[in-house]
C-alpha cells in the first residue's frame, strides 16, 4: 500500500490517486495558462486529448484480447465473456472517438452521414442515439467504477477497485452536466474531452494489468 506523507499525516489510499493529481494539474494550474493552452487541451474534434481517447481505448481493446487469448484454453465462462465484451467495447469507443478514421483517409458511410448532426460516418451524433450517451456514460462509469467491483467480483474485466477514481468523476461530470441544465436551464462548460480521458485511461491500465497477470494462469500447450 503507497503511503502519501502530507504536512497533516500520512494517507494510505487503496486506489490509484493518479485521476486526482491529473483533475488538481487541469484546474489548478492549465486553467490559468496562458495562449489558450486550456481550451487547447479540451479541444473536442481532432484535438490531443482524443487522440489520447483513441490511443487508451485501443490500447484497452488490444489488452483485454490478450486476457482471452491466454484464457482461452481455460474454457468458456462468465469471466471470459465479460472480456470479450470489454474488448468490443473499447473497440466501439476507439472507433467513435475518430469516426472510424474518416476524418483521415477521407472514407466513410454516406447513409450514416445522412442522419448525423455533423455529417461524420459515426453513432454517437445520430440524434436518435445522441440523447442517450450523457446516460451512458453515467451508466457505465459507475459500472465500471463502483457497481462492478462492488457487486461482481468474480467478473474481472470489471476494473477493480484500485482504478475506482478513473471512472467516478466521469460519471459525476456528466450528471452535474445534465442537472445544471435540469436545475438552472444552462449547462457548466462542456470539458467533456477533457474528462473523458480518465475512462480511457482507466480501461487501458486496467486491462493490461489484467493481461500481465493472466499469462502465468494459462496453461501450458
Amino acid at each position: 500500500m503507497r503511503v502519501i506523507a502530507t504536512p497533516w499525516g500520512e494517507l494510505r489510499p487503496q486506489v490509484d490517486m493518479l485521476p486526482v493529481v491529473y483533475l488538481i494539474v487541469l484546474y489548478g494550474l492549465v486553467w490559468f495558462l496562458p495562449f489558450g493552452v486550456f481550451e487547447f487541451w479540451r479541444k473536442g474534434e481532432d484535438g490531443p486529448v482524443e487522440w489520447l481517447q483513441f490511443l487508451g481505448y485501443a490500447g484497452a481493446c488490444l489488452g483485454a484480447w490478450v486476457v482471452v487469448w491466454h484464457r482461452r484454453r481455460l474454457g468458456f465462462s462468465m469471466a471470459l465473456l465479460g472480456w470479450v465484451a470489454l474488448a468490443l467495447f473499447c473497440f466501439l469507443m476507439a472507433g467513435e472517438e475518430i469516426s472510424w478514421g474518416e476524418r483521415i483517409t477521407g472514407f466513410g458511410l454516406e447513409t450514416v452521414r445522412e442522419i448525423n448532426a455533423q455529417e461524420e460516418t459515426n453513432l454517437h451524433n445520430i440524434p436518435l442515439l445522441q440523447g442517450y450517451m450523457h446516460f451512458a456514460f453515467i451508466f457505465f462509469n459507475l459500472l465500471f467504477g463502483y457497481i462492478g467491483w462492488r457487486c461482481f467480483p468474480r467478473i474481472d474485466a470489471l476494473p477493480a477497485r484500485r482504478f475506482s477514481l478513473y471512472f467516478l468523476p466521469v460519471a459525476l461530470f456528466y450528471a452535474w452536466f445534465d442537472l445544471s441544465w435540469i436545475t438552472r436551464g444552462d449547462r457548466i462548460r462542456n470539458d467533456q474531452e477533457a474528462i473523458e480521458l480518465l475512462m480511457a485511461l482507466g480501461l487501458f491500465l486496467h486491462a493490461w494489468a489484467v493481461a500481465r497477470r493472466s499469462r502465468t494462469l494459462s496453461p501450458g500447450p
